[in-house]
This record gives structure tokens, sequence and C-alpha cells, in this order.
């Protein structure tokens, strides 16, 4: 995404945590279960967990990698660059093939999830940011309050999800995930992650994982690098989060929200 400034993140900050106080939506908390190593070069636009393995893009133009990495260790077992001019953005598996996203590009390509091997192209109007699928279809992010909704096979739009909170639009909606029947979505700029009703497009719970990232000193651009990235390990019902440049991925559980929100 765009480079910011300190303030304008700041500011977004206490706006979305304001918001969601008073919405009455439930707001959890987190506990951190396990921390695993993160490459700080790695500036994250797109994450998900298969069969064992992380599997990570990266953004900035001649910065832009796919990798497939191991959770324990981080280290990379595989990796594909996007040569400039695109600026790579979220990733998805659907089947044997792994879809990613440019974010100003206007399009996208499509590789073999085994070898890396780019085997197709695809277009699309507006930005690019992140993936994810239930298996069945798959959800895109274009930094807007409006989720497009793609045929796995075509890669064409045929439908759309406007994302709300007590009818107000959610805009700044990043990375996703697909996680027990809703979908989870980094909110750009703030420590929140929304959980999303695939149906109604309703906000029906918020992740606030303020704390967790790491002290802004100890970050290469501290106003950019930023929560961004979900995870979900279905078979053993995990939950993975990071950040751009963040040292550490972290496996988290839920803590019930508290009883006066």
């Amino acid at each position: 995404m765009k480079p910011i400034t300190r303030l304008l993140v700041l500011a977004a900050l206490m706006l979305a945590s304001s918001a969601y106080a008073q919405t009455g939506i439930p707001i959890y908390g987190y506990q951190v279960v396990h921390t695993y190593p993160h490459s700080t070069q790695a500036y994250t636009e797109g994450l998900f967990y298969l069969d064992g393995y992380l599997y990570e893009s990266t953004g900035t133009t001649g910065e832009s990698f796919i990798r497939k990495l191991d959770l324990h260790t981080g280290k990379v077992l595989q990796q594909v660059e996007l040569p400039p001019p695109d600026y790579g953005e979220g990733i998805v598996a659907f089947k044997n093939r792994l879809i990613q996203l440019t974010w100003q590009s206007q399009h996208g390509y499509v590789y073999d999830l085994k070898s890396f091997k780019r085997i197709g192209q695809f277009n699309y109007r507006g930005e690019g940011w992140a993936l994810t699928t239930d298996g069945h279809r798959i959800y895109m992010s274009d930094g807007s309050a409006t989720l497009r909704v793609l045929d796995p096979e075509t890669l064409k739009q045929v439908g759309k999800i406007d994302v709300t909170a007590l009818d107000s639009p959610v805009i700044n909606l990043n990375e996703l995930e697909w996680v027990k029947g809703k979908i989870y979505a980094n909110v750009w700029l703030t420590h929140n992650i929304v959980q999303i009703d695939p149906n109604s497009g309703k906000v029906t719970g918020v992740i606030n994982l303020t704390g967790l990232a790491p002290d802004p000193s100890t970050l290469a651009d501290p106003s950019n690098d930023v929560l961004n990235g979900i995870a979900y390990d279905e078979k053993h019902d995990r939950l993975f989060v990071t950040g751009k440049r963040w040292p550490s991925i972290y496996e988290i559980k839920l803590t019930p929200p508290k009883s006066d929100q």
C-alpha cells in the first residue's frame, strides 16, 4: 500500500478503536500461544497455511516474492520473484493453482502450486489487495468497503459483498482469510481484524490485537510496517497473524469479549 505518515496512522487507529467501541459489536482479545520467526525483509501482503507450510507474498516493487516457508524455522523452501514494475499483493491457493494479485497493474498471475511456474494471467479493474477462498469461491479486497466475489476458474467477478458495521461501510479491508464460515480481514492502519458474515456483509466481531506489534523503534518504517497477514490451519484450529517486516509470526487464541462491551 502507499506510504503514509505516522500522524495518519495514529489518527486511523484512534478512529477505528473509538468506532467499534460504540457499536455493540463483540470485541475479542487474544492470547499468544506460540511465536515463530519471520523475515524482517518480508513486506507481507498475503499469507495462508496449507499442508504444514506457510505461503507468503510480499510487496514493494523489486522486492515482491511468493515464498513457501517452514513455519518453525522461517526458512524459505521455495520462491518465485515478481519482477518490476509489478508490486505483489495477496495470494490464495485453489486446487493445484496459486493465484496472485498486483497492487496497481490491474492484472494478476496464476502459478502451478507445486512448481511455482507461471501458467496464466488475468485482469481486473482498480487495485488488488488480498485474496481468500471458501473452497468454492474466491474473495478479493481492493482497499474499499466492498469485497469482490470471483469465479475460481475464470477469475472473473461474479458478485460482491458490501461490508458494514451497524450500517456504516468498513473501508481499508486488506489481508483476508476464511475462518469457520467467516471472512477475517485486517483493517489497514489499525490493530483490528474484523469478522465478516459473507452472506450479509455485516461485521459480527472484531479482534483487537493492540499490543501485539513490535516496539516501533525496532521497525524499519513504523508508519508502514503495520499489522497485515492472517493464516488459518483448519485441521488443527490454529490462527496465525503477523505484520509487514515484523520479526515474528504469532499463533493466537481469541479471548472472550469483555462483559461491558
